[in-house]
């Protein structure tokens, strides 16, 4: 710290003299002029203060730079030997307290300090060496004035810092008028929000209930379905193996010889109520599998084996000569843990699906490693593809496409739905991608374990 004045109180009028010195002091060094007032506001008072309880006081103007530029003011004095008049004295001057930025008591064994600093606003001149050596000659060229001049100068800050009071007050008064008209209108708009709010939440309330009405109703209906399916499934199966029966019975060997149109005829009347039988089991699958009577019994699957059957099955039913069906050997593929009977219906009918609307190429079956503990089980062929717009919807139950190459393919429309079924199931996933008059292609994704 540099100092740059010092000076004393010793008797009442010297607080006015001290009171000029602090506003000098404050104005050369550079503070603005309502800083001006509060560092000599500050320092008359505790000057005051202490005069009055302490006896004679020693001010100190010093220039400080560190950390940054601040006048500091310092005003000591004996310390009393009656330690309650030091408590009552700090009660006392507390207030000049928050006019100050820095504030501090210093109590050594026969004086008491008060040290009060503001800082320097960031246009003041900085406070080098020559600087504060400009300041203390510029400081010794001031003649106090009298006790009077500086009497009607304070009273005459006092007025305008009133007259800034009120000015605040006023523009206070007037703030508080629009704060209370903001907030009628707030509660205004509160209480129609409340209300709409209210109404909205009586429609939410009603909808609710509709929805868990419509809820009920549509889970009614799909238990009936199911229960539909299942018992029409059941009803059917007995006269369509009886059918079979009677068709075996007649075509035997050891029964009466057939003529070739009655052995045409029962081949037409057994090959349709084996198709018929097909179906028939598709509804019964399908309805287990929406009651939620499927659950995956998970045994480690021997792929190849899988393959192998499914290649001999599918040639079989191939009925063209320009339809070949390709089933690759799995090679380097993870050991899979899922329910191989599920698995197996699901390759069957994607292929099946394949081989009923391909008329010439070929129907593929490949399995890869589709890494992350994932494998990806691929059915494709170069048949009559579906269109964009209907390659979501064939998922559907018993939907079908309709028209175009479509047109004379019969089935149920539910073997994808079933496949899509047992493939959750399994914790997987079939997803689609066609071509119409290119091909599809079924992707079946499944972990290499079956979540249990």
């Amino acid at each position: 710290m540099n100092e740059l004045l010092r000076t004393a109180i010793i008797v009442e009028h010297d607080v006015f003299a001290v009171r000029q010195r602090g506003r000098e002091v404050a104005a050369a060094i550079g503070l603005e002029g309502q800083d001006q007032i509060r560092v000599a506001t500050a320092l008359s008072e505790v000057g005051r203060q202490l005069l009055a309880r302490l006896g004679p006081v020693a001010v100190t103007f010093e220039a400080v730079t560190d950390p940054v530029d601040s006048l500091a003011v310092s005003a000591s004095a004996p310390v009393p030997a009656d330690g309650e008049v030091l408590k009552r004295l700090l009660t006392e001057i507390d207030g000049a307290r928050r006019l100050m930025e820095a504030w501090r008591i210093d109590e050594a064994p026969d004086r008491v300090t008060v040290v009060m600093s503001r800082g320097l606003p960031a246009n003041a001149p900085a406070l080098t060496a020559d600087r504060i050596a400009e300041l203390r000659v510029e400081l010794e060229r001031l003649q106090p004035s009298q006790p009077v001049e500086e009497f009607v100068l304070q009273n005459q800050q006092l007025l305008a810092a009133l007259q800034e009071v009120q000015g605040h007050r006023d523009q206070l008064l007037r703030l508080n008028e629009e704060l209370e008209e903001t907030n009628r209108g707030v509660m205004a708009l509160y209480n129609e929000l409340s209300a709409e709010l209210e109404e909205t939440n009586r429609g939410v309330v009603a909808l609710y209930a509709e929805l868990d009405d419509r809820s009920a109703k549509l889970r009614d209906a799909s238990e009936a379905k199911t229960r539909f399916l299942a018992n029409v499934s059941h009803e059917m199966r007995a006269p369509v193996t009886a059918i079979l029966g009677l068709v075996r019975l007649i075509t035997d060997p050891g029964s009466d010889p057939l003529t070739d149109e009655q052995r045409t005829q029962l081949d037409l009347i057994g090959g349709s109520a084996q198709d018929m039988l097909h179906r028939v089991n598709e509804l019964l699958d399908l309805a287990k599998a929406e009651s939620g009577r499927l659950e995956p019994v998970p045994t480690e699957v021997d792929l190849s084996a899988v393959f192998g059957a499914l290649r001999g099955t599918m040639r079989s039913l191939v009925s063209r000569p320009e339809v070949e069906v390709v089933v690759e050997e799995p090679v380097g593929l993870p050991p899979l843990i899922t329910d191989e009977v599920m698995l197996t219906q699901v390759l069957r009918n994607l292929m099946t699906n394949g081989i009923k609307f391909t008329l010439r190429g070929e129907v593929r079956l490949v399995a890869r490693n589709a890494g992350g503990d994932r494998l990806h089980l691929v059915v494709s062929d170069t048949g009559i593809g579906i269109p964009a717009d209907e390659q979501e919807r064939v998922f559907e139950e018993f939907y079908q496409v309709r028209g175009g190459a479509h047109r004379g393919v019969v089935g149920t429309g539910l073997g994808l739905p079933y496949a899509r079924s047992l493939v959750t199931l399994l914790g997987g996933e079939l997803a689609l991608t066609s071509t119409e008059g290119k091909g599809s292609t079924f992707t079946v994704s499944l972990p290499v374990r079956v979540p249990t």
